[in-house]
């Protein structure tokens, strides 16, 4: 059995996590992999991944959850939560950017036929919806917030593929931001502050005449 000396930083009992980050490194550099090719980046042997990967295709599904989870990760950190349709905008902002650092793992996230029966990612990429959703309850109340993230996401994710085909020029980053703001800020619905109530007039009462007391 083919063995290979293990690589810097690999430590026992890791190894499912060594071997996307490797698969990782080797898709965005434009490497064909295999799981072969895959274990002799990981320094590991050929037998190695099969205990964690059937086939190509189970190893490609946990790059995409990977890849899922560092989307979430980027568009819910760093502020707080979104109030306005500005802030909407500037998550969409972070999705194309997003697509346009990880255009390989981007494409192979969205490029696969949807599989139900793979747990981990439909609850990743589910996720990623219910966060959307929860955005758009909180800025647009009045609004359907499944069909705002619906929408929103189609509109950021068409965005970040016209520009990685190169529909639309990536040339210039602070253009393409502009850009997405620009388009967010064109189709969102405003948003409408909430209703104040009126105040009730004052109680005047009436003045007793003289000689007379009131009640």
């Amino acid at each position: 059995m083919e063995t290979n000396p293990a690589r810097p930083g690999y430590h026992h009992g890791d190894l499912r996590a060594a071997l996307v980050l490797a698969a990782l490194e080797m898709l965005e550099a434009g490497e064909p992999f295999s799981l072969r090719a895959l274990a002799r980046r990981a320094g590991v042997s050929t037998a190695a991944p099969y205990r964690h990967f059937a086939d190509r295709e189970e190893l490609e599904s946990a790059l995409a959850v990977h890849g899922l989870r560092e989307l979430l990760s980027d568009l819910t950190s760093g502020g707080p939560a979104p109030t306005s349709a500005a802030d909407v905008g500037e998550l969409a902002v972070g999705y194309v950017r997003f697509a346009l650092r990880r255009p390989a793992l981007f494409r192979l996230m969205f490029g696969q036929a949807c599989d139900d029966q793979d747990d981990a990612r439909v609850r990743a990429a589910g996720a990623l919806h219910d966060h959307l959703e929860a955005v758009m309850a909180g800025v647009f109340p009045a609004s359907d917030p499944a069909v705002l993230a619906t929408a929103g996401w189609s509109l950021a994710h068409g965005l970040a593929f016209l520009h990685l085909d190169g529909k639309l020029s990536r040339a210039d980053p602070a253009a393409v931001d502009a850009r997405v703001r620009a388009a967010f800020a064109a189709v969102l619905p405003p948003v409408t502050p909430p209703a104040v109530p009126p105040s009730a007039p004052p109680v005047v009462r009436p003045v007793p005449p003289p000689g007379i007391e009131g009640p």
